[in-house]
């Protein structure tokens, strides 16, 4: 009977959950996470709330609204940035044939706050579409309730015990003579546990470590073993274009990239060139893979021979950003022709020069 009693007090409680409600994009400001989640009224991005992650219950912040997401791009998304909104005003009065003065359009700008940027409050420069009520299905997850004052409050606390927790964890490691490299501590706000997240070349032994942090701390501990990209992730930084890093900011999916993406998009294989400070390939070099290749179906092969006028000439170069194609023919003749001058025949299964640039080859 009592075990009976502890399982139920231990089981989530099941709530009636409508059928209906609105999608958001939660982003975990401690792991740098971003999950799908579903409130049963309208939010807006950065309301602070209390929502399950994979870690356990802890604060989110609203993004925005996910019923959008994944959808087919049109001409004027409201996804985008749009047009800057501020000289509305003066345009309209110039469609009267009225030309506002200077100072009262700077008037205008700054009526409300002098020192405000005003793209910080246009909605061209800054749309926030409305949230669409969508239908959902049983496995979405819910969140919890929404931050109240006391949340905050609490969550801040934790945040300034996190320090003092790591350095804690990293005498305890050194005791124990652990192979491990300690990256970030994380107290949760809905429960009482503390998560912390290592990196290690080999697998790791820390179940004395973990009874010593248990024996400080009196609360439930969780040691999560993460991967160098899982590092940068969780850390964020600047990185070789000098932006943040993609999956601190961006994303935080972590999508495979390997060295076929760089080929084919003829960069530098010098591992210097296209790796990341986390010591992994370039993030971004997946981003533009589909595009180069769509768009290298649209050009002869390199090393393919073209008939240009009564030359042979072989395909050295494909530089699908200019539209060129460089060719090279007998005697080191070189040559440049703009996409538009090839296409594929189908009959012939080969690529061969269109005739109006034929024909104009050999007129000059």
């Amino acid at each position: 009977m009592k075990k009976e009693r502890m399982r139920a007090v231990d089981a989530p409680v099941q709530r009636n959950r409508p059928s209906t409600g609105y999608i958001y994009l939660v982003k975990n400001p401690s792991s740098n996470e971003t999950s799908i989640c579903a409130w049963d009224s309208v939010l807006y991005p950065g309301t602070s709330v209390v929502a399950p992650t994979r870690y356990g219950l802890d604060l989110g912040i609203i993004v925005s609204s996910a019923d959008r997401l994944g959808g087919e791009y049109t001409p004027g998304c409201d996804q985008c940035r749009g047009a800057c909104l501020h000289g509305e005003c003066a345009d309209k009065n110039e469609e009267d044939g009225q030309e506002m003065p200077v100072d009262a359009e700077i008037e205008l700008l700054y009526q409300a706050d002098p020192d405000e940027d005003p793209c910080d409050t246009c909605e061209g420069c800054n749309p926030h579409p409305e949230p669409q009520e969508v239908s959902l299905s049983g496995d979405i997850i819910w969140i919890e309730r929404l931050a109240t004052p006391s949340d905050l409050t609490r969550y801040q606390e934790l945040v300034a015990k996190e320090d003092e927790a790591m350095r804690i964890c990293r005498e305890k490691i050194a005791h124990h003579k652990l192979d491990m490299k300690l990256v970030t501590a994380h107290f949760l706000l809905g429960e009482p546990k503390i998560i912390f997240f290592f990196t290690a070349d080999v697998r790791v032994d820390f179940r004395e470590l973990v009874k010593d942090l248990v024996s400080v701390f009196r609360i439930r501990i969780e040691l999560r073993q993460i991967g160098v990209r899982d590092e940068s992730r969780v850390l964020g930084g600047l990185a070789v274009c000098g932006r943040d890093f993609c999956c601190h900011s961006v994303t935080d999916k972590l999508n495979p990239v390997s060295i076929k993406m760089a080929k084919e998009q003829n960069l530098s294989l010098n591992s210097m060139k296209i790796s990341g400070p986390c010591g992994r390939l370039l993030c971004c070099l997946s981003y533009e893979f589909d595009f180069y290749v769509e768009e290298k179906r649209h050009y002869p092969p390199e090393g393919s021979k073209l008939k240009v006028g009564f030359d042979l000439m072989k395909v050295t170069e494909v530089n699908i950003l200019s539209k060129k194609i460089s060719l090279s023919g007998s005697e080191g003749r070189m040559l440049g022709i703009p996409q538009t001058a090839v296409f594929y025949n189908e009959e012939t299964s080969r690529w061969e020069i269109t005739k109006e640039y034929a024909d104009e080859f050999l007129s000059n």
